[in-house]
């Protein structure tokens, strides 16, 4: 950064000359700590979509339920990608199961607190904090189950092996043959393909307490109280972002830590110093798979109904993009290539659709790109765009794949891969000697 100290009065903070010298020492304040990097790509990305909520002709009311869905899938993919990185970037297990271990996460937790009498699905009734820990200890188990065999095997077996269990539990889920024989033989189902209903969220008896109804009546006239409900649970997946990323970083700085980035830089030489490897991937294996069904419990078990179909492979796939664009290894890369994932990738593709349509009128989407492409030897686009528009899902998994090779060309590393913590205890950066240059 060229930034020089003012030599008047009061000086001793960097001073810019230029807009590259400012731009420079910008990035250099941000950058100086994991929670200003993780805010400043945060409000940079609500400042985006309050630029589309607006031009769109949207208002206030928009524009808060915008930036509610996106913290709520900012917090969902964010938890999953640090589980996700626990055993890739930490261990460099490649683990392509996660939909699989969402779903025992979540439908354990359905079948031991949604009630007896649900429309869809048939549950136990036990409290709603006995199904959460069940569903993590479920997904745990599960995970152990696949750990003692496949880590016997080379990392591309082991993701083989993962990407087959998390079909087999889907389609488990699926069967309503299963359901309809654990509901005569244990008195609860899953609901087969038609899913099961879930627990209501604990945030949403919040609005009918006293303090709740205040609240309501204060915002009533301009925020609805759905909105009022989803903004309590967004505060409670926030929390647990928070704790999540804590015990993270604490397992990565301990003993047990290091020994995990020993074993994913060279499992070799951690085991010629003592370390029982396998030991060490079974328990972080499990870790990390209870974590991955605590997110998919936060996310797809808080929507008051979930089906089979919820965890398809794709889930995984996306996981994996957001840990990809931030950088495997780094915790912070986790939740900020999550935010650009959601916020660019995810939501950006078809909040922009949606602002082209209702700025400029197109017309009606012809039925083939053919049909789309056509028009433009007389310079129309507007059939283009609407094609493109009313096939937005499709294009975004182009747009996908054209980041990712992009990134595997020019940053394969990732936003933050540069931040991946090694297998020391402490820096191994040599000192600098006088005039700032490394000792040769």
């Amino acid at each position: 950064m060229s930034a020089e100290t003012g030599s008047g009065p009061g000086s001793g903070e960097p001073r810019a000359d230029g807009p590259a010298d400012l731009k420079n020492y910008l990035i250099d304040q941000i950058g100086a700590t994991d929670f200003r990097i993780v805010i400043a790509t945060m409000l940079g990305m609500y400042a985006l979509f309050a630029v589309f909520t607006f031009l769109a002709g949207g208002g206030i009311n928009s524009l808060g339920s915008t930036w509610i869905r996106l913290t709520y899938l900012f917090a969902a993919y964010a938890i999953l990608s640090l589980a996700l990185n626990l055993h890739w970037g930490y261990t460099g297990l490649f683990n392509i199961g996660v939909a699989g271990f969402m779903g025992v996460g979540v439908y354990t937790m359905a079948v031991l607190s949604t009630p007896p009498d649900a429309i869809s699905g048939m549950g136990l009734g036990l409290p709603l904090i006995v199904g959460v820990v069940g569903g993590m200890i479920a997904a745990a188990l599960v995970g152990l189950i696949a750990a003692v065999p496949a880590l016997r095997l080379r990392a591309d077996y082991l993701a083989i092996v993962t990407l087959g269990l998390s079909e087999i539990i889907r389609l488990t889920l699926n069967s309503a043959t299963l359901s309809n024989w654990t509901i005569e033989v244990f008195g609860f189902g899953t609901g087969g393909g038609s899913g099961i209903d879930l627990p209501a969220r604990p945030t949403d008896g919040l609005v009918n307490t006293a303090v709740g109804e205040v609240i309501v009546d204060l915002l009533s006239p301009t925020i609805a109280t759905q909105v009022i409900r989803r903004l309590l649970w967004v505060f409670v997946m926030i929390g647990f972002v928070i704790a999540v990323y804590w015990l993270l970083a604490r397992v990565g700085n301990s003993p047990f830590g290091r020994v995990l980035k020993a074993i994913r830089e060279d499992e070799l030489v951690a085991q010629s110093l003592g370390k029982d490897t396998r030991w060490f991937k079974i328990k972080v294996f499990m870790l990390g798979c209870a974590l991955m069904g605590l997110g998919g419990i936060l996310w797809q078990g808080s929507q008051g109904y979930v089906s089979p179909d919820s965890f398809r492979p794709i889930v995984t796939f996306y996981v994996f993009v957001a840990v990809i664009i931030g950088g495997s290894g780094s915790n912070t890369g986790s939740l900020v290539g999550s935010i650009l994932f959601v916020g660019l990738l995810f939501e950006g593709p078809r909040t922009l659709g949606n602002l082209i349509s209702n700025t400029f009128s197109l017309g009606s989407a012809p039925g083939t790109f053919d049909g789309a492409i056509a028009p433009l030897a007389s310079l129309d686009i507007g059939p283009l765009l609407a094609y493109m528009i009313s096939n937005i899902s499709a294009f975004r998994f182009i747009l996908l794949g054209v980041v990712l090779v992009v990134l595997m060309q020019k940053r394969p590393e990732g936003v933050l891969g540069h931040r991946t913590e090694t297998a020391s205890a402490i820096s191994l950066d040599r000192p600098a000697s006088n005039g700032g240059e490394t000792n040769e």
